[in-house]
């Protein structure tokens, strides 16, 4: 697996982390989304450097201009509900693409986490490049369990997995199950999982911050 990360140096991206991670302002539901969303553009935009691209032209009212093309058939998959803000920001630059989205859930039993996947709804993925996305990566189960389900029934060409707040247990944790040719992108790395295995220091439920708190 290939893993790349944007907290290596400052940028516009910082602020946005700041501010969904301060509890004085991610308390405002449409900022909070708005800054996923945003994160979410960014990152886009770095995954489609190493996109192929193949020489065109364009033509312009006065001639014509030598450039390059986006070969690749996009689709954005999304495991609700946490990644639809994240979702929603890749999509605003992948504009072309088809979407897909999955449900999984965590659920806390005497033997540890165990994901319940209990609802999926995809398109053709077969020979495409999948972006699969989710805000908060902590042990990585989730995020295997959701892959294993997709090469049930798609084989897609590439994979490319987005997580904005990540955990150094969950990033081992996939490393050592998922191909070397899967990309890993991380907008921020934190210190590691508690007990409970939360992200610490994290920034709470993404879910719930973007949506409010589920009964």
């Amino acid at each position: 697996m290939i893993l790349k990360t944007f907290d290596n140096e400052p940028s516009l991206m910082t602020g946005f982390l700041n501010e969904i991670r301060d509890k004085n302002i991610q308390s405002d539901r449409m900022r909070f989304r708005r800054n996923i969303e945003r994160i979410g553009e960014i990152m886009a935009y770095e995954v489609s450097k190493c996109l192929h691209y193949e020489e065109s032209q364009t033509e312009t009212s006065l001639g014509f201009k030598k450039t390059h093309e986006l070969q690749d058939k996009v689709v954005i998959c999304s495991i609700l509900r946490a990644g639809l803000s994240l979702h929603q920001g890749v999509m605003n630059y992948f504009d072309m693409s088809d979407s897909g989205f999955i449900s999984a859930n965590r659920v806390n039993t005497d033997k540890g986490v165990k994901v319940e996947l209990a609802y999926k709804s995809l398109p053709i993925i077969d020979g495409k490049t999948l972006l699969l996305v989710d805000p908060m990566l902590a042990t990585g189960i989730s995020m295997l369990e959701s892959i294993k389900e997709l090469h049930k029934i798609c084989k897609p060409e590439k994979l490319h997995i987005l997580a904005v707040v990540a955990a150094p247990e969950g990033v081992e944790y996939l490393g050592q199950h998922l191909d070397d040719d899967v990309t890993l992108w991380v907008a921020t790395m934190d210190e590691g999982l508690n007990e409970k295995k939360y992200i610490v220091p994290g920034l709470g439920d993404a879910g719930d911050l973007a949506y409010g708190p589920k009964i």
